[in-house]
């Protein structure tokens, strides 16, 4: 029994510590999460040339989402959009970011609309935890318009409802 309330504390604390951590710009107001899923997988980029400037242009992802066991359910698409092997799926439009660690794609808050199925009445979706996923370090230059890459990139997708 001790044992048990050791690790609940423990565990509470963690998560807690977690929730403090993430910026207040990407914290939803007035919702409660629903379901977390992991999003791991590549994220694509294409050099261009836009009004003169090179530059990376993307990220394009097209990862898979794992649950909290680490079992396949579904795919984070360009949309954005988040698809579950049920016909689940979601779209999203991007309202707020903050910075992540060097080198990790920026944590998310977006718009949830369109949810189906395990996602009816998803109102926000946050990208938090996030790890690699930035623009490639390659040079893009005019020889090199056009070159697509792909970068690996893991984060936390939380979904919220009212």
């Amino acid at each position: 029994m001790k044992r048990n309330i050791v690790f609940l504390a423990v565990a509470t604390s963690v998560a807690l510590s977690a929730v403090a951590q993430t910026p207040e710009a990407v914290t939803p107001k007035g919702v409660k999460p629903a379901m977390t899923l992991v999003g791991s997988g590549p994220l694509g980029y294409e050099c261009k040339n836009t009004d003169g400037k090179f530059a990376w242009a993307g990220p394009v992802p097209n990862a898979k989402l794992t649950d909290k066991a680490g079992k396949e359910v579904g795919k984070y698409v360009a949309g954005p959009k988040w698809e579950l092997a049920d016909g689940s799926t979601v779209t999203g439009k991007q309202v707020a970011v903050s910075p992540a660690a060097a080198g990790s794609i920026p944590l998310q808050l977006v718009d949830a609309s369109g949810g189906t199925k395990q996602f009816d009445g998803v109102v926000n979706i946050q990208r938090i935890n996030t790890k690699g996923g930035v623009a490639p370090a390659d040079v893009c230059d005019a020889k090199s318009v056009g070159t697509k890459k792909e970068v690996m990139y893991s984060a936390d997708y939380v979904f919220f409802k009212k």
